[in-house]
Parts: structure tokens; sequence; C-alpha cells
């Protein structure tokens, strides 16, 4: 039986911790494919593992996600299965699959993972992603059901991110600082559809304005549309608005940090 397994973490490259979660997976289901969606997810940055796997989301098969960004892996909070859609959602109760669980179409059922036939033994307080996660997550792929991992939670009780804010008016549109990439890209939580909205086009110049500091920045296709060192907003591939400097960090830049609000207008030319 062949089966999708997805991993998203905050585990990086430099160790085998990636690679021990893939081994424990295939010892169990060995004809399993497995996609790294991303191992750089800064450590513990829940939004920034949420805003990835629910962007990633629309481009994988449906399968078992694994997803481990946990700033509190020894503590006492819970392993959950989640299901939406045709997918499974597999991680800690802290928010992280909340956002993936929206794009999949809501959830529909959900799952304490306690089960610890399922579990490698012993299960390090700090490694649930080999111990707990990709174990289950294998088990799942070889025709094991999500109630045999153990009670049912009640979907109320689940622990969810607040949704990025995003508000259009008439003149602006107004949202939050979504994520930031490796690269210092700022990306919002608006789209390009709200500025076609209000009038805004490829090549018009934005109003940028963040707390009492406001800016003029040129609305390009791409980043490498403006000389090096400027700044620029263009649509990214995830269809939000982002803010880039072109061979440098736009975040650092203008103190963006992820969760703050930026106002967008259609700027007076001349």
């Amino acid at each position: 039986m062949t089966s999708v397994i997805t991993l998203l973490t905050d585990y990086g490259l430099e160790d085998g911790f990636v690679a021990s979660c893939h081994g424990v997976i295939i010892g169990i289901a060995p004809d399993a494919r497995i996609i790294d969606v991303c191992h750089q997810v800064p450590a513990g940055d829940i939004r920034r593992g949420a805003a990835i796997l629910a962007q990633t989301l629309p481009y994988l098969p449906a399968g078992v996600h694994v997803a481990a960004v946990d700033p509190a892996a020894a503590s006492t909070r819970r392993s959950i299965a989640v299901l939406a859609g045709h997918r499974v959602f597999i991680g800690p109760d802290n928010g992280l699959l909340s956002w993936a669980l929206l794009a999949a179409g809501g959830a529909r059922a959900a799952y304490e993972i306690t089960n610890e036939e399922l579990f490698l033994t012993p299960v390090s307080a700090t490694f649930h992603g080999r111990d707990i996660y990709a174990p289950v997550a294998a088990h799942l792929g070889t025709g094991r059901e999500p109630a045999e991992l153990g009670p049912q939670i009640p979907l109320d009780r689940l622990l969810s991110l607040p949704a990025p804010t995003a508000r259009l008016g008439q003149e602006a549109a107004e949202g939050e600082v979504l994520s930031v990439d490796r690269w210092g890209n700022v990306q919002l939580s608006v789209t390009a559809e709200d500025l076609a909205t209000l009038g805004v086009r490829t090549g018009d110049p934005l109003a940028v304005t963040m707390g009492r500091r406001q800016m003029t920045v040129p609305f390009r296709d791409t980043y490498a549309a403006v000389a090096p060192g400027n700044l620029v907003a263009f649509t990214d591939s995830a269809g939000m608005v982002s803010l880039a400097v072109n061979g440098g960090d736009a975040a650092q830049r203008l103190g963006l940090p992820p969760g703050a609000h930026v106002r967008l207008a259609r700027a007076a030319e001349g």
C-alpha cells in the first residue's frame, strides 16, 4: 500500500533528526512516499510553520501531514491527529495545524494520540517527531484507522492560532505581517486581489503605512524590477502582497516582525 507522508519541522538539516524520522517511517511503511515540506522553520516559530504548511498544502497530494514545531516539546501539551478533507494532520495541539486545517476545508474529526502500541519505545520527552508522530503517520499509511489512535476530541477544544487580520476599506487595505522568509521578504495578509479592488495595478506607487511611518514603494512584478538595495512591493507565489529589498533584508530594514500592522493604499502620483 503506497501512501504519502509529508514532514514539516524546525529540526534543521545540520543533524540527523530528519533522517531519523524518515527511517522510522520507512521501517513501518516501506512503500511510503515522503515529501519534505520544510525543515528550516525558525526554531519554535509556530506561526511561520503554520503559514508554510497552509500555503504549501494546495500543491501536496492527499495523505498524512506531520508538523513538528513545538517550543514546549517537553510540556504536557497533547499530540493530536485531525481529519480534514481527505487528509490527516498530525502534530502538537499548539495551533500549528490550524491554518492548514482551514485550507483543507475545515476539521471534521480529531483524536488525541495516546495509543502507545503505535509509538517507538522508549519515547523521548523532547523528540515526539521521531517517537510519536513519525510512527503514527506510518501506521496510518499502512491502513490503521485514526480512531485507533486514542479518544476523540471535540473540535472546539483544539487550540488555534488567531486568523491573520485583514480588512479592506474604500481607500486602503489593512493587514499584518503574516511571515518573514529566510531572505527577509515580508509577506502580508493583504492579497493582490485586495489591491486590485482598490485600483492598484502593477507599476503603480503604493503608500505603505507602518505605525507612524509612511513611505511610497513601487508595486512591481518581482523584487528584481528595482535597483539593488531598493524597496519594492510585489505579489508572491501565494498571491499575497510582500515587501522586499532587492538583494537585502526588508524585515530588518523596516523593523517589521510577524504580526506588525501595515496599511496599503494607492499613492498619489507625482
